[in-house]
């Protein structure tokens, strides 16, 4: 113990290693990245606004849509401006606190963001299958305290991950990643980590297979609901209403089930680098892009709104 504790430091500010240390390379990267923040931050506000001022998309599926992309454009911004700044910097530091804060929000937001397709995806099932009783069911009350309910068990989450990841004693502050991710912060620690990655595996099962179960169990009762649909029309149109959803549910989880629930032997930093930057930056700015391009209502909205500004001119 007296060896370890010599080893301990009073650490003020972390050092990110990043994607590369070439130049040329952090500068096309720096370009590529500026570009899909800019498309996740237009294609977000952009769904938010459509809801807004469309009362026809004033549904529970476009409320939690609405959510979904509030929680998406402010997990953007807790990675994207500080890589963009980093890029350029030769020093790329992040003050301890700031690191702190970046953990406690991603984790909070992308546990959220789970929570929040399993909840879509019950809205999915209760339209598809319950379709009479819609809106008796979806009721107001119940999406909020359903989206209020996502929001509190990822930030709680996030709040136990963040204590007890940074209560422990480090070695040094040098971070092999591009941002303060939880697994890349634990391996600074001067102990032994064992209960932090059993704690961490714990957390990554209950927020990706539980949400992960309910869309299994409501796809499951949606698709054999489909199947009982007589006109190929009218299956075509009921699977058209969840295309989109389980598009970004594959997407999401597929990533998360790769970073937080493999065996760590099985993956290398640069290859989990690699999953976190398509999480952090393309996924956010993917989910827009499939709800509207594959979305009839949503086209509708954009266009009704674009013709109420030409009408203004």
């Amino acid at each position: 113990m007296g060896q370890e504790n010599k080893s301990q430091i009073w650490v003020r500010e972390f050092i990110l290693l990043g994607l590369s240390s070439d130049w040329v390379t952090q500068v096309s990267l720096s370009v590529l990245i500026l570009a899909m923040y800019v498309v996740t931050t237009v294609g977000n506000v952009l769904i938010l606004a459509l809801i807004r001022l469309d009362s026809r998309l004033h549904t529970p599926m476009y409320f939690f849509l609405s959510v979904l992309s509030f929680v998406d454009l402010c997990y953007s911004n807790s990675f994207a401006p500080q890589m963009l700044a980093h890029f350029l910097s030769a020093q790329k530091s992040i003050p301890f606190h700031s690191c702190v804060l970046q953990l406690y929000v991603s984790l909070a937001l992308g546990g959220s963001e789970f929570f929040l397709l399993g909840a879509m995806a019950y809205d999915r099932y209760v339209a598809v299958c319950h379709p009479l009783h819609y809106i008796v069911i979806m009721h107001g009350g119940l999406c909020l305290g359903l989206a209020a309910g996502c929001l509190v068990a990822g930030f709680m989450n996030s709040l136990m991950e963040t204590i007890i990841t940074f209560r422990l004693p480090l070695c040094h502050n040098v971070i092999n990643h591009f941002a303060c991710e939880i697994l890349a912060v634990l391996q600074l620690a001067c102990v032994d980590i064992s209960f932090n990655k059993i704690m961490v595996a714990i957390s990554g099962f209950l927020l990706i297979m539980l949400p992960c179960s309910l869309v299994l169990f409501s796809y499951g009762r949606i698709v054999a609901a489909i199947l009982r649909i007589r006109s190929t029309q009218g299956r075509r149109k009921a699977f058209g209403t969840c295309a989109s959803h389980l598009t970004v549910v594959c997407m999401c989880f597929g990533a998360a089930i790769f970073t937080y629930l493999r065996p760590q032997s099985a993956s290398s930093m640069e290859e989990e680098k690699m999953v976190a930057l398509f999480y952090a930056v393309v996924a956010p700015m993917l989910n827009p892009l499939i709800y509207s391009l594959r979305n009839k209502e949503v086209m509708a909205a954009l266009q009704k709104v674009s013709e109420k500004f030409r009408d203004k001119r």
